[in-house]
């Protein structure tokens, strides 16, 4: 039986555990917002995108933008200044194979995360559960550091959440991607701007 905690860590990893399957930045360029965006008033850069795939079928497209380029997970962890995230569905995610996909990716690591932080995850599963369409095709996922006001999702340009002011929380979020055991080893480089090994 999993832990409450554990369930709600795996719900929050949403997308990134949702199919996962290869990376493919080459094809980014039609999925993502930009080459840059605004974020609280500055200007931010393309770290990296990439495609993430599963036999052949697109799932969803991510890309990284920080003020200025990292290439490694602590460098970007470390980065000063706001931070985003932004997700855009390649296919629908019913909440039924959202949750199913999720619960075959919780990692034995998950015992000894932060108990704040997964009180959080919880709240934004919570929240994510809710959205009566679950995940559509075309829809877009946006997840912002903003100093002095923390975290911001938001789903289609409405906010899933009120902000989280605790970048432990932000960071761990990064995490699914870019952490020691990420969703996506090959997505996880595309996001560093890598070249692939």
């Amino acid at each position: 039986m999993y832990h409450p905690y554990q369930r709600a860590l795996a719900l929050a990893s949403c997308v990134a555990s949702c199919l996962p399957g290869l990376a493919h930045p080459a094809e980014t360029d039609a999925a993502m917002a930009g080459k840059s965006v605004q974020v609280a008033g500055q200007h931010l850069l393309l770290n990296g995108a990439g495609i993430s795939t599963r036999l052949m079928f697109k799932i969803y497209a991510v890309s990284l933008y920080l003020p200025d380029q990292r290439r490694t997970t602590e460098a970007v962890l470390q980065s000063n200044g706001p931070r985003r995230l932004v997700i855009r569905l390649m296919r629908d995610i019913s909440s039924q194979d959202f949750e199913a996909a999720v619960l075959e990716k919780l990692s034995k690591d998950l015992a000894h995360a932060d108990a704040r932080v997964l009180e959080q995850m919880e709240a934004l599963s919570q929240a994510i559960a809710r959205l009566p369409a679950g995940l559509r095709c075309g829809d877009l996922l946006t997840l912002d550091w903003i100093p002095g006001t923390g975290t911001v999702i938001e789903h289609n340009q409405r906010p899933v959440v009120q902000p989280i002011q605790d970048i432990a929380f932000y960071n761990a979020l990064l995490n699914i991607w870019l952490g020691e055991q990420p969703a996506d080893p090959r997505l996880k480089t595309a996001l560093l701007g890598q070249a692939p090994a």
